[in-house]
């Protein structure tokens, strides 16, 4: 293998493994050959570390080795290796929010294809980001990982009247299967604050105002099949995420069970005389998601869920006609968040008629909606707590009211552009249903992000 200099040869041998093992017992022909090479190069290419294409040639043998014979063959594979770090700033405007970055990465640190990620940024929102991940795979799989890394923050949050800090440490390990789906699993001890509270803020903020400590395990699971996942002509997308917080040797001062579900699906709208090939697509997303209370440690009574854990709705990259956090339950001013959701959109998206099919940027028309909710008839009294029988029946009370009456919804009209690394979305949207206390935002918004509902 020529110009991996930086990559160490226990590592590489692990990839050509099953090559150099029916190499040894003389039981592998050339088609079968080449096969192994096209899978362990496609694993390299993988890896993120080589320059793209890899280049294989293959030629007769040395024939000065002795060990050859007429009908052995050479592959030699040429793998220039990318360069060992790369640094980037710039600056980013969207949802709101202003700010500028510098990411750092450097690639291959040990010869085994391990990262380490560095990250900083300052903005209007997240006054401060700053984050430091070591990832590297596992017996040189591509599709296995392991991540270490720390992070710290300090956003703003103005739809509550505050500041939430955080400061902690994440472990995850990364794997993806042979039918396309992709999995995380993990466990992160995080410090969060609630802090610089507004003037104005409600008693609700000013209650959970202060420091806590979350301990808690994750799994993530993805089976992404669109062709495209900012701008889909089609496919689907599945996700879950479930979390458990400080429950049995977890500890931390908060205990909670958490679950979201994510879909979309995309499929191409057909027109007389053009098929399926008119770049008009159709597409349809659902969420949904539960906090459900535990008790600290497995023990005593559940306690109700913090500002920092509730699920949040609205905003120009999920319900749009919305201000941010604009629906669900709120104290004056101030959104709260909520336990129980439910939220879906429809969106036509269309080509622009003078740019083609083929551009990134559609003309969309969109009508989404969706509820929020608290948890209902809980003790208001926190020192108190709930038994696990109310927490039950609140729960399934709570889930079986976003059924009753009309979801928040509204209809809207606007441009979307698909950036290889982001998708840009400008609406003109209308509230058509908007409940007591919620904030519709009837008028153009600016949309930027990687998840559009």
């Amino acid at each position: 293998m020529l110009h991996a200099n930086n990559t160490r040869r226990g590592f590489l041998e692990r990839i050509f493994d099953p090559i150099l093992k029916n190499e040894a017992n003389g039981s592998m022909t050339l088609q079968e050959a080449l096969g192994e090479v096209g899978n362990s190069v496609n694993k390299l290419e993988r890896f993120g570390i080589f320059k793209s294409p890899i280049s294989t040639f293959i030629d007769a043998p040395d024939k000065t080795n002795p060990n050859t014979t007429p009908n052995d063959y050479a592959i030699t594979i040429s793998a220039p290796e990318r360069g060992r770090y790369t640094i980037k700033t710039g600056t980013e405007a969207g949802s709101a929010e202003g700010s500028a970055y510098l990411d750092g990465v450097v690639r291959n640190l040990f010869g085994g294809a391990e990262s380490l990620n560095v990250h900083a940024s300052l903005g209007t929102r997240t006054r401060s980001a700053y984050s430091l991940f070591f990832d590297t795979p596992i017996l040189s799989n591509p599709d296995f990982r392991w991540e270490l890394g720390g992070l710290a923050s300090s956003t703003l949050k103005a739809w509550a009247s505050h500041e939430e800090a955080l400061k902690g440490a994440t472990t995850k390990l990364k794997w993806a299967t042979s039918w396309g789906s992709r999995h995380e699993i993990g466990y992160s001890g995080m410090w969060r604050q609630i802090t610089s509270l507004a003037e104005k803020a409600s008693p609700s903020v000013r209650a959970d105002a202060g420091d806590s400590f979350k301990s808690s395990i994750s799994h993530t699971w993805v089976n992404d099949q669109r062709d495209a996942p900012m701008l889909p002509s089609r496919g689907y997308m599945l996700r879950t995420i479930s979390e458990l917080a400080g429950y049995g040797p977890l500890k931390g001062d908060v205990a909670f069970g958490k679950f979201q579900a994510d879909s979309q699906v995309a499929v191409p709208v057909p027109l007389p005389g053009f098929g399926n090939e008119t770049g008009i697509t159709m597409t349809a997303g659902l969420r949904g998601g539960l906090l459900y209370p535990l008790a600290l440690g497995g023990s005593g009574l559940p306690q109700q869920s913090r500002l920092n854990d509730r699920f949040q709705l609205g905003g120009p990259t999920d319900v749009r006609g919305f201000r941010l956090s604009g629906l669900g339950p709120r104290d004056g001013q101030d959104a709260l968040g909520g336990d129980v959701f439910a939220a879906g959109a429809v969106n036509l998206l269309m080509p622009v008629p003078t740019m083609g099919k083929d551009s990134p940027l559609r003309i969309q028309a969109f009508v989404n909606g969706g509820r929020l909710l608290a948890l209902k008839n809980l003790s208001k009294d926190k020192d108190r707590g709930m038994n696990n029988t109310e927490v039950s029946q609140s729960v399934k009370e709570t889930i079986k009211d976003l059924a009753n009456g009309y979801p928040s919804r509204s209809v809207g009209l606007g441009l979307v552009y698909a950036h290889p690394v982001a998708r840009f979305e400008l609406n003109f949207s209308l509230p058509l249903v908007v409940r007591k206390g919620e904030e519709g935002r009837k008028g153009i918004s600016f949309g930027l992000g990687l998840d559009f509902m």
